[in-house]
Order: C-alpha cells, then sequence, then structure tokens
C-alpha cells in the first residue's frame, strides 16, 4: 500500500526534545522543526503530510493505557475523516515496544498502515539518527508497506507485535526476538476486537518468577483488583510448582475472573507446559500460554481484550489464538 497522504502523529519522545534546566525535555514544535528539515532532504521521495500533536508531549517513560487510547482516537480521526492512508506515530524509545504492541491489537482490521519510529538522540543534536528514522519511515511508506502496526528503526521495518528493545546506547536498539511461533490463527476478527470499537482502561500486572517469591507476595498483587496477570514463567512454562500456596492463589485468582497468562523469561523462550511436570502443575491453575509471545505483545494483547469488555472465557479464547502474527509465523 503506497502513501498518498500521510498523518504524522507526534506523542513526544526523544526525538523531539530539547534541553532544560533539568536536562532533556519534552517540548512541542515540532512540525516546523521537521518541516524545515525537509527542505534540506532533497535526494528523497516523500508522500505528503499532515501534522498532528497529542498534547502535553511526553516522555514515553511516562506512557499509560489512556495514552494509548488517545492514540488510536486520532488514527481514527486521521484515516476515516481526513482521508489519511498511512500513519507515521513518532513517539520515544523506552515504551516503543510496547506501544507497538498495544497498538497491533487495538488497531485490528484498520485498513492502512501504522508506523511507529523515534530516536536514541534529539534531532538537531550531531550524528543523531532523528531524521534517518524519520525520513525514512517516511519514504518506505513511499514506496508501500502492508497494513498493520509495524516499527520502522536504524533501516529496519519490524513486526509491530513481535518486536522488543534490546540496547539503551545503540542506534540498532530494537529487534524481532527469534521466539517459537506455532501457534494456531484465528479464521477471523471478532467483531468485539475491530478497531472502532471502544476500550476503556483495565487494570493489569506483570509478574516475574524467581527463587525465593512467597505466595504472599503473589496473593497481594492479585488482591489489587487487577483483571488479568501476566506471569514470567521459567523456560518453557515452568516455576515454584512445589509451593501449594502459591498455586491456591493462583487457582482462586483464576476462580473469581482474573485472566492468567504465561510468558517465558528466555529471550528465545516459548512457554509448552506439558514438557515440564512443573509447567503442567502451573497450567492447572487456570493459565493460559503465551506462547513465543513477547512481554510487550501479551500485555498489550491482555489490554485489547480486556478492554473491550470481553470475559474472562473470551478473553483466554481469543488470547490463545494469533490475530496479527504475534504467535504465528
Amino acid at each position: 500500500m503506497t502513501a498518498t497522504k500521510l498523518l504524522v502523529l507526534y506523542t513526544g519522545g526523544t526525538i523531539g526534545m530539547q534541553q532544560s534546566a533539568g536536562g532533556l525535555a519534552p517540548a512541542s514544535g515540532f512540525e516546523a522543526r521537521m518541516r524545515a528539515q525537509q527542505a534540506l532532504e532533497t535526494g528523497r521521495v516523500l508522500p505528503a503530510w499532515v501534522f498532528r500533536e497529542l498534547l502535553p508531549p511526553i516522555d514515553s517513560a511516562n506512557m499509560s493505557q489512556a495514552n494509548w487510547l488517545a492514540m488510536v482516537d486520532a488514527i481514527r480521526t486521521g484515516v476515516e475523516q481526513d482521508g489519511c492512508d498511512a500513519v507515521l506515530l513518532l513517539h520515544g524509545t523506552d515504551t516503543l515496544a510496547y506501544s507497538a504492541g498495544a497498538l497491533s491489537f487495538l488497531l485490528l482490521d484498520l485498513p492502512v498502515p501504522v508506523l511507529l519510529t523515534g530516536s536514541m538522540l534529539p534531532a538537531g543534536v550531531a550524528g543523531s539518527d532523528a531524521w534517518d528514522n524519520l525520513f525514512g519511515a517516511m519514504q518506505a511508506l513511499q514506496q508501500g508497506v502492508a497494513a498493520g502496526v509495524h516499527l520502522y528503526f536504524d533501516g529496519k521495518l519490524l513486526h509491530g507485535a513481535r518486536v522488543s528493545k534490546l540496547a539503551s546506547a545503540t542506534f540498532g536498539a530494537f529487534a524481532e526476538l527469534p521466539r517459537l511461533r506455532r501457534g494456531e490463527r484465528a479464521a477471523q476478527i471478532p467483531a468485539a476486537l475491530d478497531y472502532r470499537q471502544p476500550r476503556q482502561p483495565v487494570s493489569l500486572a506483570v509478574l516475574p518468577f524467581y527463587p525465593g517469591i512467597q505466595a504472599a507476595q503473589v496473593e497481594a498483587l492479585l488482591a489489587s483488583g487487577v483483571r488479568g496477570l501476566l506471569l514470567e514463567c521459567y523456560g518453557s512454562g515452568t516455576g515454584p510448582a512445589d509451593d501449594a500456596e502459591l498455586l491456591a492463589a493462583l487457582a482462586a485468582a483464576h476462580e473469581r475472573g482474573v485472566v492468567l497468562a504465561a510468558i517465558s523469561q528466555c529471550l528465545q523462550g516459548h512457554v509448552e507446559f506439558g514438557v515440564y511436570a512443573a509447567g503442567s502443575q502451573l497450567a492447572s491453575t487456570g493459565l493460559v500460554s503465551a506462547g513465543g509471545m513477547t512481554r510487550e505483545a501479551a500485555l498489550g494483547k491482555l489490554f485489547a481484550l480486556l478492554g473491550a469488555g470481553l470475559d474472562q472465557a473470551e478473553a483466554e479464547h481469543w488470547f490463545a489464538l494469533d490475530l496479527c502474527g504475534e504467535r504465528a509465523d
């Protein structure tokens, strides 16, 4: 799909930051800087674009579910009312992969491509990667990108629901993790998960297993009102399965409607409960496997499902299926 009218949606982040008394801080006024720089990019063929800014611009370390929903609203307006046929979202790098994962599921069936990018150094700083990432993403859209959510960084076009930030001091900070993906694909996207359906904020939590974790700690987290818990398990989906109190806490939470999902802590891991008895015991509490999904994608998917109002059984059903390439090649 070749872009002819591009929505550039600016949310803040390092790419547009300027120096303040306390250090680099988000700043408005990026459209003028972008147009001035484009005039110097004489060797690039770029699509026409309109600029929208989500106010106030933020450091992406402050990213929240409310920000994700505001992005979706702005993207819908740009596509449905302004006639844009592609979107470039400018975003800070700290939570860029989380937003790419969440938007992959919040924008299911959107008929245009959405590219997210940012930079490791602010635009205008000597040696910055900002303009190369920004105009490189625009050029990719000009040449044609499939509908769906993608991340463009350091010259690479990456799958939005497979990407993670792996470094904090190099330009090639993002990569698709080589995880085993062989889940069953959904035959179609249900109407309840279409990008036009409204979403509500949801209380979610992420908890890694670690040696010495106590049942009381897990119980306290589950008692906080979470509707979904993403457990980062060892290896192929194991954990302290000899702790009867911990298993009971998980089972009780599942019984009262909490969605429990399991991912692997390993960078190249995937969850397969039946490999070890410890994994099978954990699964018996009601955990649903995330297969080879990343933390970022799994968290975003839980939000999209539960935020759409799905009940526990419905959310577990769709979580277990591949919706956009997050768990199946």
